[in-house]
């Protein structure tokens, strides 16, 4: 059975890379959306690229309109490219709400980025990706604007199929990759890394040959996927994707734009890197969540969903979904819960405006079921809770936690299993 649009949100919301990761074998892609944890401006990006002898646009970042009208000057480009950075797709066929169509702006006169920076800085840019209200932007990249002859499409990243990094690339860049993938398959090309070689001469050769690069080309593409691969070992990347890296009439071999994914668990070794996360933007429910490494996702029904793991968080949105409700969010708990964890997921979950009732399904293993009992009725008390609570508990010290439960004196509805959970869920909604 496919899975529900509550269950791909769960997932999308629950794995932890950036952007797109894509495992390749010889036949096929796999293509998964995964959450991204560490988010990184393009001007961000293109620092760290730069600092490792990749080859990108000359660039400044500017944060007021006279600092973007001088930067514009100071670039003595031909053609200049000023781009609103935030952390949503979709920049170029965004509104803002000082009227200004488009985030991304076009120009050969340095004199009119002042005047776009001065309708871009302070005001809501509105993407398809951004919510109702768009975001505000705070800094705009002022850049030279380089032609592109071709565009291709090259990726680095960690494929467990291969215990390691693998490169992935295609000449058929500047599109979405997916769309090659799933049309023109043979045009996909993989070359696997040997973790202790790195990437080889031929290897770096062979892939810059299969993106159509010729002559000399051939050789300036062979040596910027070797400092991509660099940089992906320096920054402790978990993916580095590059499209496009294009070619320019001039014979410039650029990677025009990067999404960069980082290992969560690297955080200790690349406080530099992480330091730089815009945290901004993040939905603050989120935020609160992380402070109790508490996972929270926000969707738009009105039935919370307080789980253990990404499993039981996409069966419990598929369940719910399965009986007429729809989600509202869920919390996964994850391992290692203690009972103030609990309490705070209650107080996240309550604070929900949609919530008209809270199903609780946890599967004790790591878990104590009466640790979460115990602090379910401690949430309950002490945040006076108004909407119904149906709870399913399976697992570790099962028995111990359905006697607390049931001798609390809350209102609290058991249930035998989810299916049950579900049904009395969106029951108590409709009543």
């Amino acid at each position: 059975m496919a899975a529900s649009m509550a269950s791909q949100a769960a997932a999308r919301g629950l794995r932890t890379a950036a952007s797109k990761s894509i495992l390749v074998d010889k036949l096929k892609c796999t293509w998964l959306n995964p959450r991204r944890w560490l988010n990184l401006q393009e001007y961000q990006s293109k620092k760290l690229m730069q600092e490792h002898g990749v080859a990108v646009q000359r660039f400044y970042v500017a944060d007021t309109a006279s600092d973007a009208l001088d930067a514009a000057k100071r670039l003595n480009a031909k053609e200049i490219v000023l781009k609103a950075q935030i952390l949503a797709g979709g920049r170029g066929k965004g509104v803002f709400d000082s009227g200004l169509k488009g985030g991304v702006h076009l120009t050969k006169d340095p004199a009119v980025v002042g005047d776009l920076a001065n309708k871009m800085l302070g005001f809501n840019l509105i993407t398809k990706q951004t919510p109702k209200d768009g975001v505000k932007v705070k800094t705009v990249m002022v850049a030279e604007a380089l032609d592109i002859s071709r565009e291709t499409y090259f990726a680095i990243l960690m494929d467990r199929a291969c215990n390691g990094p693998v490169m992935v690339g295609s000449p058929q860049g500047g599109m979405d990759i997916e769309e090659v993938a799933a049309s023109t398959p043979e045009l996909i090309f993989k070359e696997t890394i040997d973790i202790f070689e790195g990437v080889r001469d031929d290897q770096a050769l062979r892939m810059a040959a299969n993106l159509g690069f010729k002559e000399s080309l051939q050789r300036q593409a062979a040596d910027q996927i070797k400092k991509l691969y660099d940089l992906f070992l320096k920054v402790d990347a978990t993916q580095v994707e590059v499209n496009p890296l294009g070619e320019t009439p001039e014979g410039q071999v650029v990677c025009f734009d990067a999404k960069i994914n980082f290992d969560d668990n690297a955080e200790f070794r690349q406080k530099a890197v992480f330091a730089m996360d815009d945290m901004t933007e993040s939905d603050p429910t989120e935020m609160e969540a992380a402070k109790w490494d508490l996972k929270y996702i926000g969707m738009d029904g009105n039935i919370a969903c307080f789980v253990n793991g990404a499993g039981l968080a996409m069966a419990t949105c598929d369940i719910i979904d399965l009986h007429g409700g729809k989600p509202a969010n869920f919390l996964d708990l994850g391992g290692g819960v203690k009972e103030r964890q609990v309490y705070e997921a209650f107080k996240l979950l309550t604070a929900d405006p949609k919530v008209e009732a809270i199903l609780v399904n946890i599967f004790g293993g790591i878990v104590n079921c009466a640790i979460i009992a115990n602090g379910i009725t401690k949430a309950c008390r002490e945040l006076e809770l108004k909407v119904p609570l149906v709870v399913r508990l399976e697992g570790t010290n099962v028995h111990e936690a359905k006697r607390i439960l049931s001798e609390s004196g809350l209102p609290i509805t058991a249930a035998d299993n989810l299916d049950d959970a579900a049904r009395k869920a969106v029951a108590a909604i409709k009543k």
